[in-house]
């Protein structure tokens, strides 16, 4: 969850309490450090949900009411309904100013470590990518040469107006992605140059087809480029599972390619409750 909806929620809905997941042992819907808070009338954010959220959220609210207890110890087995297996501890707190501000400071710090993606393009697939990525642990900054295009992105992206979006690929930090979908081939390359003369990156794409890979391929020669960088170009991106251009069809299969490549895929045994 983003900061702003934190801030906004509590803002909303000063006496709340702090639901966290203090230690998560076997398989559990979520992990250790997860927070949530409960206000009489709403929710932000999930510790796995199922009937162990019920009942997480029916104590915080006791606590509201001057009841429930500080600490629950929940099996997640069939006693509860869940099959998860695992065990889990909750420490519940009622949100004082204080600890407010330490929340914030922690999802801001959490936020500064969240792996970038830079989006060159502010298109249809580009704008329909950037509200892809918006709820993702992910920092999305959007590059375009046109201004009018930047204004209707998700607040929770940065916007990048610049004459030469070429120049903003030194600005991605080490292990960030670029997206490369402009309204404009030659910019494409130029960016897609730029992007894969640094080896730093965890991924490089570009909106196109087989043609347009073989022309970049071409392209790069002439500029006596290393051809061998051509390897690490996702072109197409999206992969070939679903065969379908529809802009947020297409920012859908993207993100995931985005999530398996920075986010990894997890070693840990989950269960997920709806």
């Amino acid at each position: 969850m983003a900061k702003t909806d934190f801030s906004a929620f509590l803002v909303a809905h000063p006496h709340s309490i702090l639901v966290e997941i203090t230690e998560a042992r076997g398989s559990t819907p979520r992990d250790a450090g997860t927070l949530m808070l409960v206000s009489r009338e709403a929710i932000w954010g999930t510790i796995g949900g199922g009937h162990f959220e019920f009942m997480a959220i029916d104590n915080a609210r006791q606590l509201l009411d001057g009841q429930g207890v500080a600490v629950m110890d929940i099996p997640l087995g069939p006693e509860i309904g869940q099959c998860c297996g695992g065990r889990t501890t909750l420490r519940f707190s009622t949100v004082t100013a204080s600890l407010a501000a330490a929340l914030e400071d922690k999802l801001l710090r959490e936020t500064e470590v969240e792996p970038s993606v830079f989006i060159f393009g502010a298109g249809h697939v580009g704008l329909a990518l950037a509200h892809a990525l918006s709820p993702l642990p992910l920092s999305v900054t959007v590059v375009e040469t046109r201004a009018e295009a930047l204004a209707d992105l998700p607040p929770e992206v940065s916007r990048r107006h610049v004459a030469m979006p070429e120049t903003v690929i030194s600005d991605i930090p080490n292990g960030g992605a670029a997206v490369i979908l402009t309204h404009d081939h030659a910019l494409d390359f130029l960016i897609a140059r730029e992007a894969l003369a640094r080896t730093d990156l965890a991924y490089v794409g570009m909106i196109g087809s087989k043609t347009k890979r073989a022309t970049f391929a071409s392209y790069l020669e002439r500029e006596q480029s290393n051809r061998a960088d051509l390897e690490r170009l996702i072109l197409p991106i999206g992969g070939s599972t679903v065969r379908d251009k529809r802009p947020s069809v297409i920012a859908a299969m993207v993100a995931a390619e985005l999530l398996g490549v920075l986010l990894g895929q997890t070693t840990s045994l989950l269960c997920v409750n709806s």
